[in-house]
């Protein structure tokens, strides 16, 4: 009990900006917890939430886990002396009632928030400054790589149906940043709609506000399949 009192919620943090990292996905398609798997000699969660801590502009985190990993998470961020995580709490079914419960345990003194896939581990502070600095001009910003290879539209069958172009294109990433009301106002529209979306951008999007992008020529990936380990094992090695 003890050892858990010390990741619940402060009830006040004077920040500039919060990050809520979701960690509660299943990794079905990996055949274990990707999160917990090593790139070097630290899990991908650990490398992850480090990104967030070495950001100047971020305060504070709030780490979304599935509700049988809590306390493994919290022992992670023990283990690595991690400082800014507030809290680390149960996520929900989809992803964006994870995001919700992560909103739901904001500081009341936080204006901007983060969103960021803990499986994400490439993300450089740098790049999460960028989009902060974005954000707070326009109110929304994300990061995102422009599609560069052919793509096709196919039918339930997988025959070619007809392309799509490439120009203005892009395939969103996280860090996606939003003033607070902004977000909260989102998102109080994807339960009102009873809808499903699967990045803040999304949620947004659903008040007709803007949202600005910034193009990203780094390596970002996501890990979902066991390739993408073996990738981004090759771009911290590259990055010394």
């Amino acid at each position: 009990m003890e050892k858990r009192s010390a990741l619940k919620c402060k009830d006040s943090w004077d920040e500039m900006l919060s990050a809520i990292i979701v960690a509660a996905g299943s990794s079905q398609r990996m055949g274990f917890d990707k999160l917990l798997a090593l790139l070097g000699d630290r899990p991908v969660l650990a490398h992850t939430i480090d990104a967030f801590e070495r950001t100047p502009s971020v305060e504070q985190i709030i780490l979304v886990a599935r509700n049988e990993r809590v306390a493994e998470f919290e022992e992670l961020v023990r283990q690595h002396f991690f400082k800014k995580i507030r809290c680390v709490i149960p996520g929900g079914e989809q992803r964006h009632d994870s995001v919700r419960a992560g909103l739901s345990r904001l500081s009341k003194d936080a204006t901007f928030v983060a969103v960021h896939d803990a499986a994400r581990p490439l993300v450089r502070p740098e790049q999460i400054e960028r989009v902060f600095e974005l954000a707070r001009i326009h109110g929304g910003a994300a990061l995102a790589e422009p599609i560069t290879n052919t793509l096709k539209r196919a039918d339930k069958e997988r025959v070619v149906t007809g392309g799509v172009t490439r120009e203005n294109l892009f395939a969103m990433q996280t860090p996606q940043i939003f003033a607070r009301d902004l977000i909260e106002k989102g998102y109080a529209a994807v339960a009102a709609n009873n809808a499903v979306v699967t990045d803040e951008v999304s949620a947004v999007e659903q008040l007709g506000a803007k949202v600005v992008l910034l193009p990203n020529e780094e390596w970002n990936v996501k890990i979902t399949y066991p390739r993408d380990l073996l990738l981004a094992q090759a771009v911290l090695a590259r990055r010394g």
